[in-house]
């Protein structure tokens, strides 16, 4: 591995830590960045959830710091969505990513008009559903998410914060903060079944972890600062630049790879 090659992992990592705990989406850079590198989708896919699972440490380590974490609600949210992420991580082989990302483009759309639409569902909290139990739905619901952040993880986390805004009432701060919790819970599993598959580079993942802390630090730190009005922006800019690449009007992954090739 060369110097050019650790600058490149660190300063794409460091990126994509800060839109993956804002908003979500960024792993279409990093397994961008590690494919161009070399690495094969199937091995950048569990490369990837090295960065991920020490990035959401971070995140988490944050969040309670600065006392927006609801560990209580997260957990019970994270038992359905890790049994889902389980069997999403053992079927992450066959299916074609053209077909996902449209799918995910198409959801992200969607939830960026419900945003510009009621932005006061994001931006107030509910009380009365924060302090609900979990229901049997919304158990369903995150076993379903979980399956496909098992699967793949880019965009997981618009679905997490779309669950846990409007079905358990809290704002998008807070939703950030149980979301990267949720996702903390899940990694391990997912990361071991990569790692039991052999579809795993330790180093290219450990050096791409340095720039997902430092990236996920800076956002938590900004998501409580300056509140859910300046994530709920982060979230709608991240969707337009995701839609715009994956309906071919911009090309994020021939763009990354000039980056790498001028450098």
């Amino acid at each position: 591995m060369t110097i050019i090659e650790v600058i490149i992992l660190i300063i794409s990592g460091l990126l994509v830590g800060f839109i993956n705990t804002l908003a979500g989406g960024g792993s279409i850079i990093s397994l961008s960045i590690l494919m161009f590198l070399g690495l094969p989708a199937n091995i950048a896919n569990g490369t990837n959830r090295i960065a991920i699972f020490i990035q959401n440490i971070a995140a988490v380590g944050s969040f309670r710091q600065q006392k927006v974490l609801d560990h209580k609600k997260g957990f019970w949210l994270a038992i359905p969505a890790a049994l889902g992420s389980i069997l999403g991580a053992w079927i992450a082989v066959d299916m074609r990513e053209d077909i996902i990302e449209k799918a995910i483009a198409i959801v992200m759309l969607i939830m960026m008009f419900v945003i510009l639409y009621k932005p006061q569902r994001w931006l107030k909290g509910k009380e009365d559903l924060q302090k609900k139990k979990v229901s049997v739905w919304q158990a369903i619901l995150f076993f379903a998410i979980g399956i496909y952040g098992g699967f793949l993880h880019m965009g997981v986390g618009y679905a997490l914060l779309a669950g846990i805004v409007l079905g358990a009432g809290y704002d998008l701060v807070k939703a950030n903060a149980i979301k990267v919790f949720i996702i903390l819970i899940w990694s391990p599993v997912i990361l071991l079944v990569f790692m039991f598959s052999g579809e795993v580079n330790y180093a290219y993942g450990l050096i791409l972890s340095i720039g997902n802390v430092a990236g996920a630090l800076i956002a938590s730190r900004l998501a409580v600062k300056k509140g859910a009005a300046f994530v709920r922006w982060v979230i709608i800019a991240v969707i337009v630049l995701t839609a715009a690449h994956v309906f071919g009007l911009i090309d994020i992954k021939s763009a990354v790879s000039s980056v790498i090739q001028s450098s």
